[in-house]
C-alpha cells in the first residue's frame, strides 16, 4: 500500500514537472521575446521598465576605493 502511493506522487510530480515545462517554452514562443543573436538587437532583450536604471553613484566610499585599487 505504501508503495503504490510513492510511485503515485512520483508518477505525478513527474506529469506536473513535464507540464509546467510544457507552458513555459509555449509563452515564451508565444510573447516572442527571446534572446536569439539578430542584426537588429544583437541578442539583447529590450525591457519595459520605466524605472531610471542608475549604475553608478559618486560618494566618498566609492572615491575612497578608487584612490587605494589604483
Amino acid at each position: 500500500m505504501q508503495q503504490s502511493r510513492r510511485d503515485f506522487a512520483k508518477k505525478t510530480a513527474i506529469v506536473t514537472a513535464g507540464a509546467a515545462v510544457a507552458a513555459g517554452t509555449s509563452v515564451l514562443a508565444a510573447t516572442g521575446n527571446s534572446s536569439y543573436q539578430g542584426d537588429s538587437n544583437n541578442g539583447v532583450v529590450k525591457g519595459t521598465s520605466r524605472k531610471k536604471e542608475i549604475l553608478y553613484k559618486k560618494t566618498a566610499t566609492w572615491e575612497e576605493y578608487y584612490k587605494n585599487a589604483k
